[in-house]
């Protein structure tokens, strides 16, 4: 049974054709907008609190005494837990809103910086032992000067922990709802969902890319993968989200990769 609470906190999505989302940027993926919706619903939810962040921490193993930047920190939750577990923990996020909330749960002293991922970052060569980039990457068309980016930022050796929509995933949403011409899994392609959450709607939209075109941009930015990663959710969540768990006994929502910095 879902408690009262978590079904406040969920958040409803639903697959929006190309042809009806603004050719205005800026009216989607704004996490400004609706900040504190969603960070309510990414404490609680399936996907985010017994799913994706359990995995990410799982990958990351023994952070203490080590530096890690979080990149696109959003809220602060997995900076706090990093933290929490011995880590010196750095932070950006291109949404001021979502920082300022991550500011609220982290202390004043947090070092939080708002940042862009596509742009040059504020952090000088070789400062960091790991880089968390925790369902970021997939909000952009060109992986590659973002990847350059953590790539200098990474010490020798260092380690890039990602997670990012699985592409399977992406694909078989548009099958379902019969529009996988939106949607060829080859390709690199836009996609839009409408998401309701707290009473707030909001459009977000990421980039679907096949899994041999996220290899080849690892590899040429000068990584080397160690891990793949398909987990399982958190065994809390199958006394959490039975039916859910029932529906999904497998999930492919997000796909991880552990990767180190040539």
């Amino acid at each position: 049974m879902i408690s009262s609470e978590r079904q406040e906190h969920a958040i409803s999505t639903r697959l929006v054709s190309p042809s009806a989302v603004s050719v205005d940027p800026s009216k989607t993926s704004d996490y400004n907008g609706f900040a504190e919706a969603y960070t309510a619903a990414n404490e609680t939810n399936l996907v985010n609190a017994y799913y994706e962040r359990p995995a990410m921490l799982a990958l990351a193993g023994d952070v203490a005494g080590r530096r890690i930047l979080d990149a696109g920190c959003g809220s602060g939750a997995l900076f706090a837990a990093l933290r929490d577990r011995g880590a010196m923990v750095s932070g950006f996020d291109t949404s001021a809103g979502m920082l300022e909330l991550a500011r609220q749960r982290l202390g004043d002293g947090a070092d939080l910086q708002v940042a862009d991922l596509g742009s040059p970052l504020p952090y000088a060569d070789d400062t960091f032992d790991d880089v968390a980039a925790s369902l970021v990457l997939h909000y952009l068309e060109d992986w590659g000067p973002a990847l350059a980016e953590l790539r200098r930022v990474l010490r020798p050796g260092g380690r890039l922990i990602a997670s990012v929509d699985h592409p399977f995933a992406v694909t078989l949403i548009h099958r379902e709802a019969g529009r996988e011409a939106e949607c060829n899994y080859f390709d690199t392609t836009k996609w839009t969902v409408e998401w309701t959450v707290g009473g707030q709607t909001a459009l977000v939209s990421r980039w679907h890319r096949p899994l041999h075109a996220m290899i080849e941009a690892f590899i040429g930015a000068g990584f080397r993968i160690t891990v793949i990663s398909e987990p399982d959710p958190d065994p809390a969540a199958r006394e959490l989200f039975p039916e859910a768990i029932a529906a999904e006994p497998r999930f492919l929502c997000f796909l991880f990769f552990v990767l180190q910095a040539g």
